[in-house]
């Protein structure tokens, strides 16, 4: 199996690396791309030369303009990336008979109520981040490739920054801190995301007609918490380890979405159904306070 690896350095992309590997060849690409080769998506046309020069079975899009807030005022550049990119990519790949997996978010909902998310829910993104998503999503499915779009959210890794590392660097600094409580979602860590994607890439080749594999998933941690409540997990487990900080994890105040304004609204409901992942692949997926004890652990080595 040969597959084409596009964002290789993100957090996603990094974990995908080693979860990747035991598959087949793995031609991984940063923004820089390699020789002649393309790895930048905002490049439609060498994106497009690339995937027709490797002719890969299997096309893995890590690569996204993800600065959320920052996206509000770069509409044009956040639609090249996350819309017209998958675009090309899908037709792409559809020409070449490859499969594409591709990664989306909770963004492309509203955030209204408090069930968690089916895949075929109404969208109704807040956001040009989210709407961009969504507008890859519609083009990939438009293009009548086999691909499958995992829809992630409140994503982090051991690697670079993350939501765990800046509470533990403010908890040590000031002598107060407020955090958002009525934002409601599960921690994903990257680790988990690329060996779900291995386990069904795995799946996909397994069986002789996978056709009906394609589609729009769920993936995430199971369980929810708030912002609030994953800051105090973090914060709690920070003095179970001898670390010292100003502000304990019952000091941590709570706030709303209204006190912390942004550019780009968030969405208040960011449950994902996982029913659906499950299912079809045979899965379980763990409960978010298991990963991110473990990516804990490892960054207070």
């Amino acid at each position: 199996m040969k597959i084409l690896l596009l964002g290789k350095n993100g957090q996603v992309g990094w974990e995908l690396q080693r979860a990747l590997a035991p598959l087949g060849e793995v031609i991984a690409l940063d923004r820089q791309g390699e020789g002649s080769l393309c790895g930048d998506l905002s490049d439609l046309e060498g994106l497009a030369a690339t995937v027709r020069s490797l002719a890969p079975d299997v096309i893995v899009n890590a690569a996204a303009y993800t600065a959320v807030d920052k996206a509000e005022s770069e509409p044009e550049l956040a639609a090249r990336i996350n819309a017209e990119a998958p675009g090309v990519l899908a037709r792409e790949a559809a020409k070449l008979g490859a499969w594409l997996i591709h990664y989306s978010t909770d963004y492309v909902f509203d955030g209204s109520g408090q069930a968690p998310w089916q895949e075929g829910a109404h969208t109704g993104p807040l956001s040009v981040y989210g709407r961009t998503k969504l507008d890859g999503e519609l083009a990939i499915q438009a293009s009548g490739a086999a691909a499958v779009v995992l829809r992630t959210s409140w994503v982090y890794a051991a690697r670079g920054h993350n939501f765990a590392k800046t509470m533990l660097r403010l908890a040590a600094e000031r002598d107060a801190l407020n955090v958002v409580a009525d934002q409601f979602g599960a921690p994903t860590g990257a680790d988990l995301i690329a060996d779900v994607t291995a386990h069904i890439l795995h799946r996909v080749f397994s069986v002789q007609d996978a056709r009906h594999l394609a589609g729009i998933y769920h993936l995430a941690a199971a369980g929810e918490t708030s912002w609030h409540g994953y800051a105090q997990f973090v914060l709690a487990h920070a003095s179970r380890s001898g670390i010292a900080l100003k502000v304990t994890a019952e000091q941590v105040g709570a706030i709303s979405t209204e006190a912390y304004p942004v550019p780009a609204p968030r969405p208040r409901n960011s449950r994902l159904a996982l029913a659906k992942l499950e299912e079809a692949f045979n899965l379980k997926m763990p409960l978010w306070q298991q990963g991110v004890q473990r990516m804990l652990d490892e960054i207070q080595r």
